[in-house]
């Protein structure tokens, strides 16, 4: 019995990982597919990469998601990591329940609703202020934070929970400033936390197609609204190929993340190594 539940396991665990990774798999093997027909095999070509880069339409709706999910996640990163830091440090304040309940709430809150409500926000914003002058670019872009920062708040609060006290306090002891503890101790230990919400912010951004469709107007149409209305018209090579490159830009971007990361930790763990030696 005990040298079959690992055999059970490992089958599990490889059922679930070709669940999750053959189909990309196939996708990426088919948009060198010459044929025009996605499931049937034509021969190798790489025409359809070819034609997706002449095609403006994907072209400026891939640059201005990228523009949209890199300024979403530096904000989202900013204003949770100060939620974060609140809930983490300042104890019990008045007022605190509805804080979290609020920097919370976009996580289990439908997109459709969080998408509809923003709507009627920026509507009977540009009424009464005159900003934002329609949709587009910019509330695309406060949407999205809206919903990120909840994502970036709740991993740099779990960091700063289980971030040991007594070097901010020794810090503090030394006459050092709140501001520069927080920049010179606080912010260098939480940083691998810090890329993973930025990280996860953007991806969020970048895929959303729910509340960018509330929010947007003509002219700012993000990645994944062009590709939905494209396929509901079918499926065209030329979107397997801007999968592929979608799936090797990300893949790149988590192997750096990771290195990174690991780095930071091994820096870290050796920095203790040596402040234990010191004492």
């Amino acid at each position: 019995m005990n040298k079959r539940l690992p055999i059970f396991r490992f089958s599990v665990m490889v059922f679930g990982f070709a669940f999750l990774y053959i189909p990309i798999l196939s996708l990426i093997f088919y948009s060198f597919n010459k044929s025009r027909l996605v499931t049937v095999w034509g021969g190798f070509s790489t025409e359809w990469y070819g034609k997706l880069l002449k095609n403006e339409q994907i072209l400026n709706a891939a640059w201005l998601s990228l523009k949209i999910a890199a300024v979403n996640a530096t904000g989202a990163v900013v204003l949770g990591t100060l939620a974060g830091l609140a809930l983490a440090r300042f104890g019990k304040f008045k007022g605190r329940t509805l804080f979290s309940g609020m920097t919370t709430a976009p996580l289990v809150m439908p997109e459709v609703i969080t998408g509809l409500s923003l709507l009627v926000l920026f509507v009977a914003m540009e009424q009464l202020l005159g900003w934002p002058q329609g949709r587009g670019v910019t509330t695309i872009t406060i949407a999205h934070m809206t919903l990120t920062m909840a994502y970036v708040t709740v991993i740099v609060q779990s960091r700063l929970s289980t971030l040991d006290d007594s070097l901010e306090e020794a810090a503090m002891d030394l006459g050092a400033r709140p501001a520069k503890i927080f920049f010179l101790i606080t912010l260098p230990i939480i940083a691998p936390a810090l890329i993973s919400g930025w990280l996860l912010a953007f991806t969020i951004s970048l895929d959303d197609l729910v509340i960018a469709s509330f929010v947007s107007g003509p002219g700012s149409s993000t990645l994944p609204m062009v590709i939905f209305s494209k396929v509901r018209l079918g499926v065209s090579p030329d979107i397997n190929a801007l999968a592929s490159i979608m799936v090797l830009l990300v893949t790149i971007g988590v192997v750096t993340a990771g290195v990174l990361m690991h780095r930071q930790e091994k820096r870290r763990q050796r920095d203790m190594q040596m402040a234990a030696a010191g004492k």
